[in-house]
């Protein structure tokens, strides 16, 4: 069974709800599912019945044909009558086939046999020797399974196993070096793009800016979803933004809405490639397209709040400015990166420019005067904003580094120690690096055994800042304590709080597939003949 996981997020400690509730499927709920699918049914029935008439406009002639051809052979014979008298056919007695056994020998068992001394009572509440009511105790098990304590980190990651997507919730637990999926969620389609959401989006009964612990999910699809990650078996989204989220417009709306593929300022119209939350604008979702659009949600109305077209190409990397926090950067397929105010869409906008396509743009969190751009040709680019180019071919940055040679795929800056950096890409390699002040230097390379790399995410918290999560295209999820390495204790020792004189072992907590779940759990990784990975230090 082919799998592969394309993206992931950390869920910040502290986030999610200690005990998840279940999904309940009540008038309300079925009632706001039949307003959110409605125009999705529509479409479908639309889409059915155009295929029905084409198929029987196109194979008349066809039908015609095969018809009479069928029909031929019942004009040369008549169909023979079976004779129950036959012979061969007495012996089974078919007249008498279907008829109940009247003169069976024994005596007739009824459901508990000649026991007539048997208690019984209707509900097990008059049954004086039940003293547990029914499903109590099962409800204590399934709320201890589902408990997320304050120590544990949620890890959302976006997984496709032959045809089916889904949404996969991770629980990990620091302390006891366990991850374990907690449960997980149906997506449409394949899922490109996941960002944690920090506020509520169409939950009933609930303060529209309290917090809470959502998710946004951007597939090849070009609606986004909205879940609620503190209720399990969710049949639904709780909001659809796009196209999907207007079932109530008329029907020639909808029939206008659904043939058009062009760019609009409503909704997007191809794949959602990135999303990007607004950590001080809460209600602010930026979202990036294959359709070259950049579009701004928000999430108190589930609409589209502004669209920018900065780009001529697929846009597939967004994030915001931690101190400006109205500035956006955006990466393209067109070789340039924005870093635009979304509140002056008419303004010019700076532009920088980059040797190959781009992957993936991050804000430096330590001095937001710079960012980093990685590209298709495995290079990374360290650009200072106040040094904007006059066009994109003047780019000058500040240092470039040639991490891969292959596309660099998955990068990601350290919020809680500054200077470490880790680099995944398509070569199978993750690479973690130093950046000192003459440039980059690489701590140590590794393949972690996930196939290509899509994925790699330091945790958010300060406490667990060393553990890396990394994912690809075998469809395993692993958490590397990297603080558990040679090399970066030695790289990053005035940052490691555990300091120990002896051999530290180092430690990959994954979750191994249902078939074979005994081996790889809480150790250190190891390759498919059951050796210790190689490791390659530089």
């Amino acid at each position: 069974m082919s799998s592969m996981i394309t993206t992931s997020a950390w869920v910040p400690r502290g986030f999610a709800a200690p005990f998840p509730s279940k999904y309940n499927f009540d008038e309300a709920e079925f009632e706001r599912i039949a307003n959110l699918a409605k125009l999705q049914l529509d479409d479908a029935n639309e889409d059915l019945q155009e295929a029905q008439e084409e198929e029987e406009n196109g194979t008349t002639g066809e039908k015609d044909v095969g018809d009479s051809e069928e029909k031929a052979p019942s004009h040369n014979g008549e169909s023979e009558d079976i004779d129950i008298n036959d012979d061969d056919l007495k012996k089974y007695d078919l007249e008498h086939y279907d008829d109940d056994d009247e003169d069976a020998e024994g005596q007739r068992m009824d459901m508990f046999g000649n026991i007539k001394s048997l208690a019984y009572y209707e509900s097990n509440k008059e049954d004086p020797y039940i003293t547990i009511p029914d499903g109590e105790d099962d409800d204590d098990d399934d709320r201890e399974e589902l408990q997320i304590l304050a120590t544990d980190n949620l890890l959302l990651a976006a997984k496709v196993e032959d045809e089916l997507a889904h949404l996969e919730v991770y629980v990990y637990e620091d302390e006891a070096d366990n991850l374990y999926v907690h449960h997980d969620i149906m997506l449409p389609a394949i899922p490109l793009c996941v960002e944690w959401l920090d506020i509520p989006v169409a939950k009933p009964n609930v303060e529209q800016d309290s917090v809470a612990n959502f998710v946004a999910i951007g597939t090849m699809d070009p609606d986004i979803e909205i879940w609620d990650l503190d209720t399990i078996d969710c049949m639904y989204p709780n909001a659809i933004l796009g196209q999907g989220s207007n079932p109530g417009d008329e029907e020639k709306k909808k029939k206008k809405k659904k043939k058009s593929k062009k760019a609009n300022d409503e909704y997007h119209v191809d794949a959602v490639l990135s999303l990007a939350a607004n950590r001080k604008h809460r209600n602010l979702l930026a979202s990036a397209s294959a359709d070259k659009t950049v579009k701004l949600w928000d999430l108190h109305t589930a609409k589209c709040a502004k669209s920018y077209s900065y780009h001529t190409d697929k846009v597939c990397s967004l994030a915001w400015h931690s101190v400006e926090s109205t500035v956006l950067l955006s990466g393209s397929y067109d070789r340039t990166i924005v870093a635009a105010d979304m509140r002056a869409p008419e303004a010019k906008a700076p532009r920088w420019g980059v040797e190959s396509d781009v992957e993936n743009v991050r804000w430096d969190p330590h001095d937001p005067n710079f960012f980093y751009v990685s590209t298709e040709n495995g290079i990374i680019h360290y650009h200072d904003i106040r040094n904007a180019p006059p066009n994109p071919s003047a780019s000058k940055p500040v240092w470039t580094l040639q991490a891969h040679d292959e596309s660099l795929s998955a990068f990601d800056i350290n919020a809680h120690i500054p200077g470490y950096m880790v680099t995944g890409s398509t070569d199978k390699t993750v690479k973690l690096w130093n950046i000192q002040p003459t440039g980059p230097v690489m701590v140590v390379s590794r393949n972690l055994d996930v196939g290509k790399i899509f994925s790699t995410n330091f945790a958010p918290d300060a406490e667990v800042a060393f553990r890396l999560a990394v994912a690809g295209s075998k469809g395993t999820m692993h958490v590397w304590d990297t603080s558990t390495n040679a090399a970066v204790r030695q790289a990053f020792a005035h940052k490691i709080s555990n300091k120990s004189d002896g051999e530290v072992k180092e430690k990959l907590i994954g979750v191994q597939h249902d078939e074979s779940s005994s081996e790889d759990e809480g150790g250190e990784g190891e390759d498919e003949n059951g050796e210790p990975e190689s490791m390659d230090e530089d």
